[in-house]
């Protein structure tokens, strides 16, 4: 059964992604004699967090007394945007709290559990906990590795190229595949592409075949040399350019310099600090390659089309084979994990 109410908990959490980096997503489900009389998800940064709006959800707060929470992480300790929901849990006298992922934040880091059990709280830990870790990958990743995480994005012809000797490339994979992309986009928090890419395709990087918030977007332009009538330099959404040139904010649209030479671990550096959690790069092959060969990267993904150029600019060469292979009507969609 706790599998069961903690797999709830997981499906409730999912509603908020896109929504509520840079915190955790969370779900919780309050259980009283095998019966669920309450849900509730963290829905939006800055506003209620999931155990909030699950005890609000009770119809009789009654039935709150020595009931059992669900929670995906561990309810948090510290004074945020919003109180500590540990702090709440013991207010309604919860009698029991199962948790699927422990909390490694330093600010928490435990310290909910040990709220709970103080004030005599039973304290389950681990259930589902994999799964946990997983859905919350990019929060997880920032903490542990101190960068965001990293999802390499590209589409290929089937004979292994990215676009033709022009750099042209428009279009590899279909409008399903596409319309895929917009929606990863829309989950993740930052997308990226180099100078070639933003000259030659001039991409929007926005989201508009799915609905959901616009990712930041950065360039990598190292002598400012692209063209400021691209679509990147509109100022319809914050972008970033890094370059060796110079520091300048104009409306939504920040350059930042870095000394010539300067490596992907230093713009992920950079994201780290403005707690950016994951990120999508999409392209091109110099670019990705250049993440592929500093090992910092999470996830790849690689949609494959029935298109032949004969002729034209390779495919980034990944390290390992497909862990997930999908049909996306004719494309196919690879799924590879950096182990």
């Amino acid at each position: 059964m706790d599998i069961r109410y903690m797999q709830r908990a997981l499906e409730l959490a999912e509603f908020g992604r896109g929504n509520v980096s840079p915190n955790p997503l969370v779900g919780c489900v309050i259980v009283k004699d095998d019966l669920i009389i309450g849900e509730g998800y963290h829905q939006k940064f800055g506003e209620a967090h999931a155990e909030v709006n699950a005890v609000n959800s009770v119809l009789d707060p009654t039935t709150l007394v020595d009931s059992t929470a669900f929670v995906t992480l561990e309810p948090c300790a510290h004074f945020g945007k919003t109180p500590p929901c540990a702090n709440l849990l013991i207010e309604k006298k919860i009698g029991k709290v199962i948790i699927a992922a422990v909390d490694s934040n330093p600010l928490v880091g435990g310290k909910g559990i040990q709220i709970l059990k103080d004030a005599g709280i039973e304290v389950k830990t681990g259930v589902l906990e994999k799964e946990a870790r997983w859905q919350n990958r990019g929060f997880f990743t920032q903490i542990e590795k101190n960068r965001p995480y990293v999802i390499l994005k590209w589409a290929q012809t089937q004979d292994g190229f990215v676009a033709r000797k022009d750099f042209s490339s428009k279009w590899i994979s279909n409008p399903s595949s596409r319309q895929l992309v917009h929606k990863w986009r829309a989950e993740e928090d930052a997308i990226l592409v180099g100078k070639n890419t933003a000259k030659y395709d001039n991409p929007a990087l926005n989201v508009r075949d799915w609905v959901g918030k616009n990712p930041i977007r950065l360039v990598i332009d190292s002598k400012l040399e692209l063209p400021q009538d691209l679509k990147l330099f509109d100022q319809a959404v914050p972008t970033i350019c890094y370059n060796t040139i110079k520091s300048e904010v104009i409306g939504s649209l920040e350059y930042v310099q870095f000394k010539p030479g300067f490596s992907i671990q230093q713009v992920l550096d950079d994201l780290q600090k403005r707690k950016i959690q994951s990120l999508i790069v999409e392209g091109g092959t110099y670019l990705i390659q250049k993440f592929l060969e500093s090992e910092l990267w999470d996830e790849a993904r690689v949609f494959t089309s029935q298109t032949k150029f004969g002729e034209g600019i390779p495919a980034p060469c990944l390290p390992q084979p497909a862990s997930e292979i999908h049909p996306v009507l004719e494309d196919r969609l690879a799924i590879h994990y950096h182990v």
